[in-house]
């Protein structure tokens, strides 16, 4: 898929609120500091679309992007940032929680997961959560040029091993970097193939 064309939209705290669910729609979620803003970015092929903080908890809205004029690409606040009030964490896990269980024309989210470190206990309640709702997801390991090739595989089949204690069978699994694009081009197909669906329903 070629993006001719990425532009913000809207930011919203409530689904209820956000753009019309008539084009089919993509979500990427991620622990605070995955590098979700940067994939984004490098998919979309914009610099500064998402922006991009060193500081983790920055995202608090759910944004909205139009791509092609023909799908939406949203970036939802991330989870497990523990630096805030916990009334104010309650909130927006109420908020993201609302968006993916009711928003209409939701087709996959991308749940984001660092593959340079162990793997953690809230991105695997994320998955399962998932799961138990029976939500389509995938999973993008992140940040992958950050680690050799054995390293990489070791992490990622660690991964895949404490999934699979709670799984039959894994959803799609991509390999992503956003210094390098790395896995892009495969999320983009996929994208592709879904918006196909999305038409010819």
């Amino acid at each position: 898929m070629v993006i001719h064309k990425a532009e913000f939209l809207a930011s919203n705290t409530d689904y209820r609120k956000c753009p019309k669910p008539d084009k089919p729609e993509y979500a990427f979620i991620g622990r605070s500091n995955v590098g979700k803003s940067s994939l984004i970015n490098h998919l979309l092929g914009r610099k500064n679309l998402a922006k991009v903080s060193s500081t983790p908890g920055k995202t608090k809205l759910i944004n909205h992007f139009i791509v092609n004029d023909e799908w939406y690409l949203v970036d939802l606040p991330g989870y497990g940032y523990a630096r805030i009030a916990k009334t104010e964490r309650e909130k927006w896990e109420a908020m993201i929680r609302n968006y993916l269980l009711k928003r209409t024309n939701l087709m996959t989210t991308f749940i984001l997961v660092d593959s340079r470190i162990e793997f953690k206990k809230s991105d695997r309640d994320m998955i399962n959560w998932f799961g138990e709702n029976q939500l389509p997801f995938a999973i993008v390991f992140t940040k992958a040029d950050k680690l050799t090739s054995n390293q990489l595989a070791s992490n990622t089949s660690a991964v895949k091993k404490a999934l699979m204690e709670d799984w039959e069978e894994l959803p799609p699994v991509y390999i992503t970097s956003s210094e390098t694009g790395l896995g892009c081009d495969e999320i983009l197909s996929f994208i592709k193939g879904n918006n196909k669906e999305w038409r010819e329903a």
